[in-house]
């Protein structure tokens, strides 16, 4: 059984969500989203609540109810508050600038690596050691969060590299001398 499923999702003021042949649209004070879902679920909409049904038991139904119920919860919630993820630049020398629409990033490499902003997503610089990636889908948040973090993952010995805020690094003890 679904426990995520079979929550229950309230509508916020100032949201409008329409869902037909399963191609939920969902607008809000941010912007708008346009998602297709699953056939096999049926998505209900009364008096500001959304609730999401499964034909039956199946392995494959059980599975689609729960990740239906957060593809809507997730879209109601990016144009209502947005989605955030914040890097952190660790190293002597690694930092971030921000030109125009790109984010240059030097990060140990001969070169600088420029990241583009794409459709949908801002990315800012508040400080040359941090970068936060903003949007409303919480996808392609997480995706290019991931992508410049990707230019540099973190090392586990002196722990150099671009993490995220939250993330902890299991720190390695170097070599010994005998």
């Amino acid at each position: 059984m679904s426990r995520i499923g079979l929550r229950p999702i309230e509508i916020p003021e100032g949201v409008e969500v329409t869902v037909n042949d399963n191609v939920a649209n969902v607008k809000g004070p941010k912007g708008e989203l346009t998602r297709n879902l699953s056939q096999t679920m049926k998505i209900n909409i009364e008096d500001n609540i959304i609730t999401i049904e499964r034909p039956s038991d199946h392995k494959d139904h059980r599975a689609l109810h729960g990740t239906t119920r957060s593809l809507i919860y997730n879209m109601i919630e990016g144009v209502h508050k947005g989605f955030e993820k914040s890097l952190e630049i660790n190293g002597v020398g690694y930092r971030a600038l921000k030109q125009g629409d790109k984010v240059v990033i030097s990060a140990g490499y001969s070169h600088p690596v420029e990241v583009e902003q794409r459709d949908g997503i801002e990315i800012d610089v508040p400080q040359n050691s941090q970068v936060i990636v903003k949007g409303i889908d919480k996808e392609l948040v997480g995706a290019v969060a991931a992508n410049i973090r990707a230019i540099r993952p973190p090392e586990p010995y002196k722990g150099k590299g671009i993490r995220y805020q939250d993330e902890y690094i299991l720190r390695k003890e170097g070599k010994t001398a005998k």
